[in-house]
Parts: structure tokens; sequence; C-alpha cells
């Protein structure tokens, strides 16, 4: 029990620093030049004060692509 515990605590460490290097060089990636967030489909409103967005599409293929990446990898 407690092998694994440390194990998937290592794995979430792994995978926290790993994502947190990705926001820090977002910018400098070419993934950063993609529409994630303004695709069609995705809900935009923007009002004097206001601002709400929604990127359902961004969500859908997001996800699309998670879960072929997963299934590939638990394989």
């Amino acid at each position: 029990m407690n092998a694994s515990l440390g194990k998937m605590l290592i794995l979430l460490g792994i995978v926290c620093v790993g994502a947190g290097l990705v926001l820090l060089f977002w910018d400098k990636l070419p993934l950063s030049r993609l529409p994630l967030g303004r695709l069609p489909g995705d809900i935009n409103i923007e009002r004097e004060g206001f601002r709400f967005s929604f990127p359902i599409v961004t969500c859908i293929i997001v996800s699309i692509i998670l879960s072929v990446l997963l299934s590939i990898f638990r394989k």
C-alpha cells in the first residue's frame, strides 16, 4: 500500500512539474499559435464591464485527443 501510494505521488509531482513548465514556456512553443479557445462554436460574450468565455468545442477536441492517447498508452 505505501509503495503504490509513493509511486502515485511521484507521478503526480512529475505531471505537475511538466504542466508548470508548459505554462512557463507556452509563448515560445509552436502549440501557442493554435486557435484553442477561439474555434468556431466556442462561446465568447463581451460586453461593457463583463466578459464570458466558454470554449465548448475546444473542450470536446481536447477530450477526444486525451481519450485516444490514454487508450493507446493503456494497452
